[in-house]
């Protein structure tokens, strides 16, 4: 009977989607004495940024379709899962171990009980590969697309406020999500902001949208040294919100362990980070409080 679920499965299982022919052509080509996203950083300059290309493929199955944005130690991207159909986010690192903590922090977040009813509100990990790179690997984390964090939302929203429900209703979904974190990850967070929480995506069309701009009107790009630089493309402000998802574990430790070095944001310290006593689970509480 197994052996016949399995044929059957294999049998009506819908084939990989093809790769997408992005444009070669009709993009705007930046000025070089503009800095663009990642070449204002160091490791930029160093060659530690690994070198992706719109169209391009990883792990045999994920397309990148276009950037989302950068930070110091990644660059992420807009992917389509040619296999399982379905669109994702490629957060590709630098070639340094930095990434290294972090991915153990998702392998904490896997282990929990995801009937919790904060496991939804916290941001894991579908995927985790590497991408083999003369002088150094770069690792990549592939997750569900977000849209943008609360502050963003703050900006980009027309009264440039939040409506009472969003602010309560997100405010609980991040208690349950911190609930999950420290009763079954043992972790603490230790940077909760505003730019840590984002809103998970319910409208599916931006993400089309998003897509077909990227075929209409190719992002502009630069060519530094022959490695290319890509601008940042936003998604479209959605009709309705998802829920509220906690997301960035790089700073992430485990709470069960004895504690006082320095944490959190600046603004955001909580008294016994700031009296450099010893600390756990409750300073992510602060931050909340103080957010």
């Amino acid at each position: 009977m197994a052996s016949l679920l399995e044929w059957a499965k294999s049998t009506f299982r819908r084939a990989p989607s093809p790769h997408i022919r992005f444009p070669a052509t009709g993009f705007e080509t930046i000025n070089a004495s503009r800095i663009l996203d990642e070449e204002r950083f160091e490791d930029f300059k160093k060659g530690r940024y690994y070198p992706v290309n719109i169209g391009d493929v990883f792990s045999s199955k994920y397309q990148v379709i276009g950037k989302l944005g950068f930070g110091m130690t990644s660059t992420v991207w807009l992917a389509r899962d040619l296999a399982g159909h379905q669109y994702v986010t490629l957060k590709v690192y630098t070639r340094n171990e930095a990434s290294q903590e972090e991915f153990q922090v998702y392998k904490y977040l896997s282990q929990g009980n995801p009937s919790h009813p904060g496991y939804p509100h916290v941001r894991t990990a579908l995927d985790i590969f590497t991408i083999p790179r003369p002088g150094g690997n770069h690792h990549c984390l592939v997750q569900k697309p977000m849209w943008e964090s609360f502050r963003d939302l703050l900006y980009r929203h027309p009264s440039h406020r939040f409506t009472e429900n969003l602010l309560r209703f997100g405010l609980i979904q991040v208690f349950l999500a911190l609930d999950y974190l420290h009763t079954e990850c043992k972790l603490v967070h230790t940077d909760i902001k505003a730019d840590n929480i984002l809103q998970e995506i319910e409208d599916k069309s931006i993400l089309e949208s998003f897509m077909n701009s990227e075929m209409e009107n190719p992002s502009p790009r630069k060519f530094v040294r022959g490695v290319p630089v890509y601008a940042s493309r936003r998604l479209e402000l959605p009709k309705t919100f998802g829920r509220a998802v906690l997301s960035d574990f790089g700073s992430a430790v485990q709470g069960d362990e004895r504690r006082n070095h320095d944490a959190q944001p600046n603004f955001f310290k909580s008294p016994e980070v700031m009296l450099k006593a010893d600390w756990s689970y409750p300073i992510d509480i602060w931050n909340v409080g103080l957010m």
